[in-house]
């Protein structure tokens, strides 16, 4: 298996699929995928494909931004990287925004991480337990509360099946953090790993991946890391296989608007 591809598109799917659920626009040609004005997080109104002449797509997702009025984001893996869609994408405003390490690991070869007393691992299968999910990812996850809205809502939307599903871990009856795992063909991609900051440092996170992905059927799991959850992954037996380079713009910014 192409495991770099595999993260790339196990990332994209879920992207377009909560994108989707959210509203906006849809695209998906030759030249270009994206899901835009569906978000008001710049990281899910995102481009995840491009191709043909990247100049005209480049200035085409710009310009369903600013139809939208919201920020968004090209999600640049390895299939379609390189130095003129670098440069198109500058030209246009968009900003380096990071680059986020693409990991994977085979479930027969997960490391089991120390356990933790008292923790233990609940499905979310109904609106209830939605939103102890969402009270819990808004303490301590990305923009917190408006994210937590956002990506609740459009997991209302999708339900409660495979292939989403979605667990809060809880300590001693507590909440303490969360954890999607979204399945595509023959991996399980990992999401929303959030421990909240009362309860970080205690191996909360390691042990709540774990306990998750011991529940999966598929062969491998696959995930985007932070800089600060990729030592956490690793110690499961994760590795590096991509990189998936961000670059973001909000065209409501007055830089952006003086520029146009």
């Amino acid at each position: 298996m192409d495991l770099a591809q595999a993260i790339e598109d196990n990332t994209a799917e879920l992207l377009m699929a909560m994108g989707a659920a959210g509203g906006g626009s849809q695209r998906d040609d030759a030249s270009a995928r994206w899901t835009i004005g569906g978000s008001p997080l710049d990281y899910h109104n995102a481009v995840v494909a491009a191709g043909g002449d990247l100049e005209q797509v480049v200035a085409e997702s710009a310009e369903e931004l600013r139809r939208y009025g919201v920020p968004g984001t090209w999600h640049v893996g390895p299939s379609f990287r390189s130095a003129e869609l670098t440069d198109h994408l500058i030209a246009a405003g968009f900003a380096p925004d990071g680059s986020e390490p693409g990991m994977a690991v085979r479930l027969d070869e997960l490391r089991a991480p120390a356990a933790v007393p008292g923790l233990e691992l609940e499905r979310v299968t109904d609106d209830a337990g939605l939103a102890i999910w969402e009270q819990t990812l808004g303490r301590g996850f990305g923009e917190g509360e408006k994210e937590a809205h956002w990506v609740a809502s459009v997991y209302r939307t999708l339900g409660y099946t495979d292939p989403w599903r979605h667990y809060v871990a809880t300590r001693n009856g507590s909440p303490v953090g969360t954890i999607t795992i979204y399945l595509t063909a023959s991996v399980a991609g990992v999401y929303f790993v959030m421990t909240v900051p009362e309860a970080r440092r205690q191996g909360i996170g390691a042990a709540l991946t774990h306990k998750a992905l011991t529940q999966a059927t598929t062969q491998y799991a696959v995930l985007t890391s932070s800089s600060a959850g990729q030592s956490v992954y690793t110690s499961l037996g994760f590795q590096t296989h991509s990189h998936i380079d961000l670059y973001t713009l909000d065209p409501r910014s007055p830089t952006v608007t003086e520029s146009l």
